[in-house]
């Protein structure tokens, strides 16, 4: 276990922690025994204020308080004891008095009590807090959801506030207490099992989301007609992602420039370079991921595009057909105006009308109308539309 560092003493009624260290060891006989593994309690979203505390020395838990203030109290009783504190939706008394027996930034417990905040690290003295945005792939929806986890890590205590469903930490928390060479390293060792088991569930989603991707690539190019919505969920989706994953990689890379200063252990700064690189795999999937949505997108618009322009050129192409029936028709029409016109004047019966009596009147009326009709047929020829 890395060194402990004196903070500065805090309002609050407890010893500090090199303080508590001087406090006689009790007897072996009268110590809790060790929870085996398998007694763990998993930690599953549940009503706010749910808590899931242990104190562990040396690597080995010694007891689990079931409240808060067991939890202070057993780990005054513990020299070199860490205590684990794990709330899911806590309220705001609970983060008070947290705040008051650990000595936390009001900044930083302000930011704990509000969800919604970005992935950070920031130092406050010799606690460190820490800002997670975790995320699960849904499959029946086939969407990526969020969880946020707030983190304080202090000399001798770390203390997880879950906002959300994920992540689930039983599984880190038995995984450290299944490794006690690990756990035996301190707080900062739970912090990097965290930030191992955020960085891991980050795979299943870059799976989803490609397989998604797949299926989207299939559908613009089958012309599916609620394609280009399923592409602007998917980019918000990835823009949420990249906001929970870019940050990380500054925060790792921050922690492994404070190692010598802080003196981690080197065996620790091997597991955290190892999150470091995932992160950094992670993150350049997901910029490429948001990439290929944009160019999928841009190719969608392309591609319908391209068919409102046929679409369009089919209709200019049928109605020229059509205007060119019309023509015909119109043409024919008027070609047969002129003999029905003739035929109609000379159809009246008034008893006075000129050329009635006329010998050469029908035979120069029949020419009339087949000199108009052919020279009627003859410029519409000419003009193509016949």
């Amino acid at each position: 276990m890395s060194e402990r560092r004196a903070r500065p003493p805090a309002k609050h009624p407890r010893k500090p922690a090199w303080r508590r260290t001087a406090a006689p060891a009790p007897p072996p006989s009268a110590r809790p025994p060790a929870v085996p593994p398998a007694a763990v309690s998993p930690e599953s979203a549940g009503p706010a204020g749910v808590v899931r505390a242990a104190v562990y020395r040396d690597g080995v838990r010694v007891s689990s308080p079931a409240t808060l203030a067991d939890t202070y109290r057993e780990l005054r009783t513990q020299p070199s004891g860490m205590a684990w504190i794990g709330l899911a939706r806590p309220t705001e008394d609970e983060l008070l008095s947290l705040a008051a027996e650990f000595g936390l930034h009001p900044l930083a417990v302000e930011d704990a009590m509000e969800a919604h905040q970005r992935p950070k690290l920031e130092r406050y003295g010799d606690t460190l807090f820490v800002v997670l945005r975790a995320a699960r792939y849904l499959d029946a929806p086939e969407e990526v959801d969020f969880g946020e986890l707030h983190v304080f890590v202090g000399p001798d205590f770390l203390i997880t506030v879950r906002h959300g469903a994920a992540p689930g930490l039983s599984a880190v928390r038995r995984r450290m207490e299944e490794t006690p060479e690990l756990l035996r390293l301190g707080p900062e060792a739970v912090l990097y099992a965290i930030l191992d088991a955020v960085v891991d569930g980050y795979a299943p989603v870059v799976e989803g989301v490609q397989n998604d991707i797949d299926e989207i690539e299939t559908e613009v190019f089958g012309g599916a007609p609620e394609v280009s919505r399923r592409i602007y969920e998917l980019s918000r989706e990835m823009v949420e992602f990249q906001r929970a994953t870019r940050p990380l990689v500054g925060m790792l890379h921050g922690l492994i420039a404070g190692f010598s200063k802080y003196g981690t252990d080197e065996e620790l700064q091997r597991y955290l370079r190892d999150v470091a690189d995932h992160v950094t795999h992670i993150s350049e999937r997901v910029d490429s991921f948001r990439q290929a949505l944009a160019d999928i997108l841009t190719v969608n618009a392309t591609l319908v595009t391209q068919q409102q322009n046929a679409e369009m050129r089919a209709l200019a192409e049928a109605g020229f057909e059509q205007n060119e029936e019309i023509k015909k028709i119109s043409a024919w029409a008027a070609i047969l105006f002129a003999p029905t016109l003739v035929g109609t004047v000379y159809g009246m019966n008034f008893r006075h009308m000129p050329e009635l009596h006329w010998s050469f009147g029908y035979p120069l009326s029949v020419a009339l109308m087949a000199a108009v009709c052919v020279s009627l047929y003859v410029v519409f020829k000419r003009r193509g539309w016949l």
